[in-house]
Formats: structure tokens, C-alpha cells, sequence
């Protein structure tokens, strides 16, 4: 009766009314206690109680209660928990249940049991996927997980990989379904071109070979190139199985020690790939390119068959150019060497005219990780960008370029790769920066593609990267979208790939849309959920990718520790407990702690803002900055190497 007396109620209502709210992330201590961060500046204190009914990275609201003269955090109301679908490995207690979340924050044993079909007996250290189905904050008593999906046990060596698949929720192997072995009748005439010495270059291990090339001289300097590229919607109907998992998975998963393929490998591999000696159907660009290296106008795309006449290696053609033709490899006949000189020849031009005209790439190393079937790392290879490498990805660039403005013309739409450069948020900021240095740039002009362009320019000229490393922060990330616009990144108005349709969904797309055109049809624009999921895909791809080869690099230095071995590393980035870097030799990013850098701890200042470390007021370190470390630390738990200075800074040592 009381509880509807009116008079209370009010009274209630007058009460929350002046309570204080807010929102915020919770963030735990390795004490048990906690903080909720309402911004960089802002946090409440969360005593040990509370944070039973919590996890670190939890966004929830809360009362703001005053304690001793303290205020302090009541945790009120769940927003968004921090775990929900997340990976784990299984602690037994007792013949109960727990799961440890894979989390670099969380070390919560949670209990759990099996879902109802999951037929798995679990042991100690298996790895599992699992859902949170209770919550404190909810409402309920404790946390508690249901165990969803069985990934490995704890001895598998190919553990890195399973799990971290299973964490973003991808396939494990090419798709399992009926290879269709007979091309559909689109109602299209191909060329014959089987008679054109067509090549391949690409790497020595490749199978899913997607692009050829031949060039001719024309006379006058000018050079036309045929980019013939694999056709796999030639055999794939549209919204059929087979192109409703490629249109899911939307690209082959390229993974340290292996890959995981957008179509049934017998398609990409064989029946699709541009082998030599078979005949194949491509989907062809015929392009004319000046002397100075400009593109002419007239684009012809068509479909056509060819026949590859060699399949050439990156590292011999490069062999072959870089040492003057002397090298043991050397071409079979005249005919091919001729292509690779006419090929090379139209890279040096295009590579001038992009220069002037867009922008080039600041070329970086790949590092290739050699792992036994085991799944053992025997070393890690630095691979360098050779000029057969650039031949082809010049070549690629035209051709993309090419489809780019054939789709913007007559339709208007297609799948576009669009990065934007920096967004007038934060132009006034990139401005600021630049102005410290001597670089005066309206804030309106860099957010044009052109002004872009310039500041690009202007960066590359200068006599370090210091700069161009700072102001990266502030630029946006490329998209997927359905209808054009510029690609700051590479300096272009528009840019849509093609020239890889049996590892790209996207560009299944586009070779639809261009066959379209050629045959005079009206092209359908493709869905928004689509790009979508393109672009989501990619993430949890790039994500995949860089937790294995963490995981990877971690179990490969774990080895150095106490060996004092010296690495050279590049200064990435500095935040205020440390700065984060680049080991040269293999690529491997660690972290160095600020106890580690200086001694006297007081006259230490981090600036992240600024990219500097201080001792005293003088600059010690800046990002970009090399440096010797050693490793000191590997933490299995998190994948986080800890490195040191080579020789650790002192009061007695700094200058």
C-alpha cells in the first residue's frame, strides 16, 4: 500500500532528480578497484564492491555518490557491455566449468557450461567461443557464459590461427560447394587473341594467376598495353550459391603461412587462372599511353580468349632488369624478352606521370613469415618491392583507373575505392601542425583532392618523415562505396578495381557492370548493404591478419629474451606510459615502457600530441627516430613484446 502512496512517489521522483549521472567506460586496476572514464580528462572512482558487478571496458551509467570527501562511481545501468560474442580457453575447478576471456583487459574466470548441442567434453586450456548470458547489471546475480563452439585444444600449434578466426568469426577453408565446370551463356562474342604473346609475372608459389599482359610499341613514343584479367563471372550466375558466399566472404583471406580463398579453389586456381598454355576468357582493357605517360581517352574494354605464352617470376624479371640482362635467369625468346622491356618502359613513364599528375606510394617491405607444417615459426623474411613488382602494379593501377572513369561515365555507379583525405574536422588541426614547421596551409584547401596532392608533395620533399608520420593520424580511412569520389591516398578522382575478381568480390561486380556496358545493357547499381559488408569484411580480415602475425612475432622472439641481441627499431608513436615501435628487421611492433626509457622518472615527460619524449625539458626521442632495444618481456597472454633502449638514459648519461 505504501509503495503506491502518491506522496512517496513524488518524493522519490524528487530524490532521483538530483542525483548526479553519468556515462563512461569502466577501466580496472590490477588492485581490484576501478575508474569510469567519462573523457581524457574526467573519471570517478569505482570501489573493489562495484566492480564485481562490472568488466573493464563495460560503457555503463552511474550514480555519483560522495564518500569521504571522495566522489565515487554506482554503477547503475549496462549501455554496452565490453564482452558479448568473444573467444576464451577453459579452466577446470572442481569438475566446474570457467572460461578466461582472450581479452587484453579482462582476466575474469567466468562460469560456464556447454550449449545444449555442443557435444564436446571440455578440458582444461581447450579453446572455445562463448556468449555472455548474464550480467549484474542486468539484473542478475554473477556472469555466466554459454559455450557456443569447440575451436581446438591447447596443444594444437595451429592454435594462432583457429582461434583468432573463430574471434572474428571467418572460414577456416575455400568454400565446400559444386564447381560449376561450364561457362554461362551471357550472350556475349569474344575476341580471339590466343595468338598474342601474352606473359604472367607474379610470385614463384602462386596458382591463382588473375592478370596478363601484352604491349606493343606503336610508333611517336606511344606504347598500347592489353591488361587481360580472369573472368570468373564467365562461370559464376549472379545470385547464384556460389556468388552468394563469394558476395559474403568478399575476399581470399591472405594470412601469415597460408591463405583461405573466396571461391572453391579448383575455380581460382585452375579452371580461372591464367596458366600458361590454356586457354582462358578474360575480361580485357586496351589502353594507349604517351610518351610522357598520359592515358589516352579512348578506353576499349572486351571480352576475349587468351593463351599466357610464359609464366615469369618476380625476382627473376627483376634479376634480369636490375643486372642489365646478365643474370642466370634469362627469357626463353626474344618475343618475351621484348615484352618485358615494353613493359618496363611503360612502367618508368606511368610511374613519371603519376608523380606529377597523383601521387606514389612510400614503398614498404613485406615480411614473410616461413612456418612448418607444424605450425612452427623456422624465420621470418624481409621481401622487398623489385621493379617487376611495380611493372605489374603500375599496370594494375591503369587499368583501374581505366574502369574507374568507364563506370563513372556510363553509369555513374560500381564499387569504388574512396579515401577523402582529411575531413574538415580535423583540417584545422593539420593545419595547426603544419604551421609549427613552416608549412602554412588553409584548412579548406587540404580537403580538396588538389590541395591534398600539394601538401603530399611538399611532405615528401621535406628531409624526414617526422612530420608526414604526425598529421597521418588525422586522415581518414579509405571506403567502400557505390558511387565515386576521389582517392587522396593515391592522388586519383576516382578509382575502381577490377583486376582481381577471383580473390575480390568487388571486383566481380565491376566486371559484370563492364561487360554491361559492352554489350549495351543497363547495369544494376549494386546495393549499399553490400559495400557494407565489403568493407566490414576487410576490416576483420586486416584484424585477422595482424593478431596472428602478433601472435606469430611473440612466440618467435620469445627466444631473444636475455640473448641481449640488438635490434633496430623505428619510433612509431608516443603515448603517455611509453612509445610503441618497429623492429626493422622483421617488421615485429613491441612497446617500450617510460621506466624503461629513463631513470630519473620525474624528469620524464611523454607527449603524445607532439610525438616527443623529454627529459628536462629537451627533446630525447621523437616518433620516426631509430634506436637499438633490446627484448626484454613477452606476454603470451596479450601478444605484447616489451623492448628496452639498448643503453637505458640516465641523470649522469643525458646530454
Amino acid at each position: 500500500m505504501l509503495q503506491d502512496n502518491p506522496l512517496l512517489v513524488q518524493l522519490k521522483k524528487q530524490l532521483n532528480s538530483k542525483l548526479t549521472r553519468v556515462e563512461g567506460v569502466v577501466k580496472g586496476s590490477e588492485k581490484g578497484f576501478g575508474f569510469l572514464e567519462i573523457s581524457a580528462q574526467k573519471s570517478y572512482f569505482i570501489p573493489r564492491s562495484f566492480m564485481k558487478k562490472v568488466m573493464n571496458g563495460d560503457r555503463i551509467s552511474a550514480v555519483i555518490q560522495t564518500h569521504k570527501d571522495r566522489e565515487i562511481a554506482c554503477p547503475e545501468k549496462l549501455i554496452e557491455p565490453c564482452l558479448q560474442r568473444f573467444v576464451g580457453r577453459i579452466q577446470k575447478k572442481n569438475n566446474r566449468l570457467f572460461i578466461i576471456p582472450d581479452h587484453p583487459w579482462l582476466k575474469n574466470a567466468i562460469p560456464c557450461n556447454p550449449r545444449y548441442d555442443l557435444n564436446h567434453c571440455f578440458q582444461d586450456g581447450d579453446w572455445t567461443v562463448a556468449k555472455i548470458q548474464s550480467h549484474p547489471l542486468n539484473g542478475d546475480e554473477v556472469f555466466y557464459a554459454e559455450l557456443t563452439e569447440f575451436i581446438t585444444t591447447t596443444e594444437d600449434h595451429l592454435a594462432p590461427w583457429w582461434v583468432t578466426l573463430a574471434r572474428y568469426d571467418l572460414e577456416r577453408e575455400a568454400p565446400d560447394v559444386p564447381i560449376p565446370t561450364k561457362m554461362i551463356n551471357e550472350k556475349i562474342k569474344r575476341k580471339d587473341l590466343t595468338e598474342i604473346p601474352f606473359i604472367t609475372i607474379d610470385n614463384a608459389h602462386t596458382e591463382d594467376m588473375d592478370d596478363a599482359l601484352y604491349i606493343e610499341d606503336i610508333g611517336q613514343g606511344r606504347l598500347k598495353l592489353f591488361i587481360a584479367i580472369s573472368d570468373p563471372t564467365s562461370y559464376i550466375e549472379t545470385g547464384s550459391k556460389l556468388d552468394q558466399i563469394a558476395s559474403t566472404r568478399s575476399f581470399t583471406n591472405y594470412l601469415p603461412g597460408f591463405n583461405i580463398s573466396m571461391l572453391p579453389r579448383k575455380l581460382s586456381e585452375d579452371i580461372c587462372s591464367l596458366r600458361p598454355r590454356k586457354n582462358r576468357p578474360a575480361l580485357v582493357c586496351c589502353v594507349t599511353i604517351d610518351e610522357d605517360g598520359t592515358p589516352s581517352k579512348s578506353i576499349e574494354f572486351f571480352t576475349a580468349w587468351i593463351k599466357s605464352r610464359a609464366r615469369l617470376v618476380y625476382n627473376s624479371v627483376s634479376d634480369w632488369l636490375e643486372t642489365n640482362r646478365t643474370s642466370s635467369w634469362q627469357p626463353e625468346n626474344k618475343e618475351i624478352a621484348n615484352q618485358i622491356d615494353l613493359l618496363h618502359r611503360c612502367y618508368l613513364a606511368r610511374s613519371r606521370w603519376r608523380k606529377t599528375y597523383a601521387l606514389l606510394f612510400k614503398e614498404q617491405p613485406d615480411f614473410r613469415f616461413v612456418i612448418n607444417k607444424k605450425g612452427e615459426i623456422l624465420d621470418i623474411i624481409t621481401e622487398h618491392r623489385r621493379i617487376a613488382h611495380r611493372i605489374i602494379e603500375e599496370s594494375m593501377i591503369l587499368a583501374n583507373i581505366c574502369a574507374a572513369q568507364e563506370l563513372s561515365n556510363k553509369f555513374g555507379f560500381g564499387i569504388y575505392n574512396v579515401h577523402y583525405g582529411f575531413d574538415k574536422i580535423n583540417a584545422d588541426q593539420v593545419s595547426e601542425i603544419l604551421s609549427h614547421h613552416g608549412i602554412i596551409e588553409d584548412p579548406l584547401t587540404i580537403v580538396s583532392l588538389d590541395g591534398f596532392r600539394n601538401l603530399k608533395r611538399k611532405l615528401d620533399s621535406q628531409p624526414n618523415t617526422f612530420l608526414a608520420n604526425r598529421i597521418r593520424r588525422f586522415q581518414s580511412f579509405a571506403e567502400i562505396r557505390t558511387t565515386p569520389g576521389p582517392h587522396c591516398g593515391l592522388g586519383l578522382e576516382a578509382y575502381a578495381t577490377w583486376t582481381s575478381p577471383i580473390r575480390k568480390y568487388g571486383d566481380m561486380v565491376n566486371h559484370r557492370l563492364i561487360k554491361s556496358i559492352i554489350t549495351g545493357e543497363t547495369g544494376s547499381h549494386p546495393k549499399e548493404e553490400l559495400a557494407t559488408n565489403i568493407s566490414d569484411r576487410r576490416r576483420k580480415n586486416r584484424m585477422a591478419g595482424r593478431d596472428i602475425s602478433e601472435w606469430l612475432y611473440s612466440l618467435f622472439l620469445k627466444r631473444e629474451i636475455g640473448s641481449n641481441r640488438l635490434f633496430t627499431a623505428e619510433i612509431l608513436d608516443v603515448s603517455r606510459s611509453g612509445m610503441r615501435i618497429r623492429l626493422q628487421e622483421n617488421g615485429a611492433i613491441a612497446f617500450i615502457p617510460s621506466v624503461l626509457i629513463y631513470a630519473v622518472r620525474e624528469d620524464l615527460i611523454c607527449k603524445h600530441d607532439s610525438g616527443s619524449i623529454l627529459v628536462k625539458g629537451e627533446v630525447l626521442y621523437r616518433v620516426t627516430d631509430l634506436l637499438n632495444v633490446v627484448i626484454t618481456e613477452v606476454r603470451m597472454d596479450t601478444r605484447t613484446i616489451i623492448a628496452r633502449p639498448a643503453f637505458l638514459s640516465n641523470k649522469s648519461t643525458f646530454r
